[in-house]
């Protein structure tokens, strides 16, 4: 696939990793007993569909989360030129019986890939597994990798509170490195929520970040991408708080020994070898990241289509970086090698 290469401001040529998706209809259960945990789509309001999840509204979305056409429309003001787009992180369902798990994410990723089928290149593929059973999550990966030629694929931040580094996971890890699959990782069900104090919409304003870095901080210390050089991992929401966690990381291992037995390499030049999404809405924020992970790394994360998403966010990028060169890779370049679209 070929990508425009104007990286002016306000060019439509962005490459967004972190776009979610919502089919307009969800299957129906094919076994003896409807899972309690079943998701259904119901009508709502003009072009709005209801997702209920164990009898209850989890949100109301709009035709953005099922329309390829009607998405494309906003694409161009938001300055991108493809949108990898991936499952809601609820529907990711590691709490599911895993079969039932596994029949629900195949609807789904057949679904994004007639989304993507039907944009002209705009919109490609980001699969999903069924990460609570390694062998159902294997044939998966076969699935999107070889009948539907994804080039990555979501993972949350925790499988039923196992951090994604746990080595339970690493024989997965590896044969997305062997097929050349990149990962994705973004919060779900986030540690620590018990500790909020407010609002309810409180849950992706801080837990979120907190479980990202949480996520990215066990890739490190479990020596993943160490043992596991070739594979590609990119982390939501900026990394969550993993750029405020490395200097305490790192000195920690200078003082115990186990930790820097554990992590051969410091975990500031593991953490180099990662990828993060932009959205952390805050210039300084963000240039904070291109220095502690490097220019390399960053790419367009927006979280279309819900409320809570960066609108402009290569005029974003453009607020925080100055050199052409920089703004450049953080638009386009870094993604396309990402998602194999070079």
């Amino acid at each position: 696939m070929s990508v425009a290469h104007d990286h002016t401001a306000g060019c439509a040529c962005g490459i967004d990793v972190h776009a979610h998706v919502i089919p307009h209809d969800l299957p129906r259960y094919v076994g003896n007993r409807l899972p309690p945990d079943w998701p259904s789509m119901a009508p709502a309001h003009a072009c709005h569909r209801h997702v209920i999840i164990q009898g209850s509204v989890y949100r109301t979305v709009s035709e953005r989360a099922w329309s390829a056409s009607r998405r494309i429309e906003d694409m161009d003001p938001m300055g991108l030129a493809v949108q990898a787009i991936s499952p809601m992180p609820e529907l990711l369902s590691y709490w599911m019986e895993p079969n039932a798990a596994a029949q629900l994410l195949r609807y789904m990723n057949e679904q994004i890939a007639n989304m993507a089928a039907l944009s002209g290149g705009r919109l490609v593929g980001m699969g999903a597994v069924p990460l609570q059973d390694l062998d159902l999550a294997l044939a998966e990966l076969d699935h999107v990798a070889d009948k539907l030629d994804f080039k990555a694929i979501e993972v949350g931040s925790n499988v039923n509170g196992k951090a994604i580094g746990s080595p339970e996971f690493a024989p997965f890890f590896a044969a997305c490195a062997d097929k050349g699959v990149a990962v994705f990782v973004h919060a779900l069900k986030p540690a620590g929520a018990d500790r909020l104090v407010g609002p309810d919409k409180l849950l992706p304003a801080l837990a979120y970040p907190t479980d990202v870095g949480l996520a990215a901080a066990s890739v490190l210390t479990s020596n993943l991408i160490g043992r596991i050089p070739d594979l590609k991992m990119a982390f939501s929401h900026g990394g969550g708080t993993l750029a405020s966690l490395l200097p305490r990381l790192e000195q920690a291992r200078q003082v115990f020994p186990a930790l820097a037995d554990a992590m051969p390499e410091s975990p500031s030049a593991q953490a180099r070898r990662l990828f993060y999404d932009t959205l952390v809405f805050d210039a300084p924020a963000l240039r904070h990241l291109v220095d502690r992970f490097g220019a390399s790394q960053l790419m367009i994360g927006t979280d279309y289509p819900f409320a809570f998403h960066d609108a402009r966010p290569v005029d974003s990028i453009a607020a925080a970086v100055g050199d052409a060169d920089v703004r450049a890779q953080l638009v386009t370049r870094n993604a396309a090698r990402f998602l194999g679209l070079e």
